[in-house]
């Protein structure tokens, strides 16, 4: 491991260790807090080991058109801005990242927002944003000599991890919550042949358990806790800026789980301003469900000076999280990039969802929070019409489809949820029709749609 080139520092006392030096919870021994992966020769400028911004983006221009697995990876592309491998020969890849960036007209018009832009993260490999940490991390893992990784997850994390540990040629071990995880993702877990458990507990229940197992046996963790997960998960805020000219956006919209994501993008943008390859951070907002908002209600009270885990109930299954990891992490990007964090309700979820589909894209429940929180934010005035915005859509249309298919027939939302709503909710469902096999019945169905 190239430990002259990175290091591990804690996020709460500060202290420094060498990566290898990690204890297999990723806890600081000696405040509990969580690792950041930190490169100390980029602190000077004109430093020997400083990356120049202009070759760089030069270099992963050309990289572009390059037939190399590395270089077709958008993890790996991006390579030294995240050097935590001794051997890049050792990166386990699927070609993760290069991710696109849509345009979303139908909002725009809408919200009347010049420029609103998805970055859809549910175009990786196994459908979620997940890919591009788990590519770091797990190579890491690979090059250290672990045979058996693990995760805790309620649904993605755990398709990601056991497809690269597949890959590798790695045991996984899996555990989700009972009953809690869209089919789709436990399919994933399953076909790439990972030992899945499946416990009577939430997910934070799973974590807890997970870490009692790696601290008794050499089995390597893949949650977010993982600091060279954060690594690989930063370098969408890599493609964002590459595919704007270097620019940035006014804001990017991030949903709140375990906020790991958030973390990492905050992480990446601000890694460049340091670099001198964008002028400023983008104001990083995170949206939770009003079920499963424990961030929100941090800063509501005290600022980020604490947090008191809630019990998560939300649909959007990738969220429903009560006592997120890297909650500190997320807080200080949101007051660093001058960003908000608030809540949206089911019925607002579903119809974010719908309006999404009907963009001819697509994405997880999850994803959705993003485009019902820019709603608030507009309305609020935080988001002015000349200004352009990134959201974040974390995972595939196709993750979840038991919730697509209930809303369209309209047994997703109770009668309390969708007070107020109705109208709109109505008109956004496209339920299948039963009809009889004619031209005429067919014709019938279309009159009043077509013409």
């Amino acid at each position: 491991m190239s430990e002259n080139l990175h290091q591990l520092r804690c996020f709460g006392c500060g202290s420094r260790i060498a990566g290898a030096e990690a204890r297999p919870d990723f806890r600081c021994a000696q405040c509990g807090e969580l690792f950041e992966v930190e490169y100390p020769g980029w602190s000077q400028r004109g430093g020997h080991d400083r990356p120049n911004p202009g070759a760089l983006k030069w270099l992963w221009r050309e990289r572009r058109c390059s037939g190399e697995s590395l270089d077709e990876s958008g993890v790996w592309r991006f390579r030294e801005l995240l050097p935590i491998l001794e051997n890049f020969g050792n990166a386990v890849t699927l070609r993760e990242g290069n991710t696109p960036l849509y345009r979303l007209p139908r909002a725009e018009k809408a919200l009347g927002i010049d420029r609103i832009f998805a970055k859809h993260q549910g175009m990786n490999p196994s459908g979620s944003f997940k890919d591009t940490g788990m590519t770091a991390a797990l190579s890491v893992a690979r090059e250290r000599g672990f045979d058996w990784v693990a995760c805790a997850s309620t649904g993605n994390t755990s398709a990601a991890m056991a497809a690269y540990a597949a890959r590798a040629g790695l045991r996984s071990l899996v555990l989700i919550p009972e009953g809690k995880i869209a089919w789709g993702k436990l399919s994933q877990a399953m076909d790439y042949g990972a030992v899945t458990c499946q416990l009577k507990t939430d997910f934070d229940g799973c974590l807890k358990v997970l870490t009692e197992i790696v601290n008794q046996q050499p089995i390597y963790l893949l949650n977010s806790v993982n600091p060279y997960r954060i690594e690989g998960q930063k370098t969408p805020a890599f493609e964002i800026a590459e595919a704007l000219d270097w620019n940035v956006p006014d804001h990017l919209i991030v949903p709140g789980g375990n906020l790991g994501n958030s973390s990492a993008l905050g992480k990446g943008f601000r890694e460049m301003r340091d670099l001198g390859m964008i002028p400023r951070l983008p104001k990083i907002s995170v949206i939770q469900a009003a079920g499963a908002n424990p961030l929100v209600r941090s800063l509501a009270a005290n600022r980020g000076a604490s947090l008191e885990p809630v019990e998560a109930h939300t649909r959007a299954t990738a969220i429903r999280i009560g006592n997120p990891a890297s909650w500190r992490k997320a807080a200080k990007v949101i007051e660093e990039s001058g960003g908000s964090c608030l809540d949206v309700s089911e019925a607002e979820i579903a119809m974010a969802k719908a309006e999404i589909g009907f963009e001819g894209l697509g994405c997880e429940p999850a994803s959705a929070v993003t485009l019902a929180g820019l709603k608030k934010l507009r309305a609020q005035g935080v988001v002015r019409a000349d200004e352009t915005v990134v959201l974040l859509l974390t995972g595939h249309t196709l993750k979840d489809a038991d919730y697509t298919i209930d809303f369209h027939r309209g047994t997703l939302l109770t009668d309390d949820e969708k007070k107020g709503l109705e109208g709109g909710i109505d008109a956004l469902r496209r339920n299948a029709i039963s009809l009889d096999a004619t031209p005429a019945a067919v014709l019938s169905a279309l009159k009043g749609k077509v013409g």
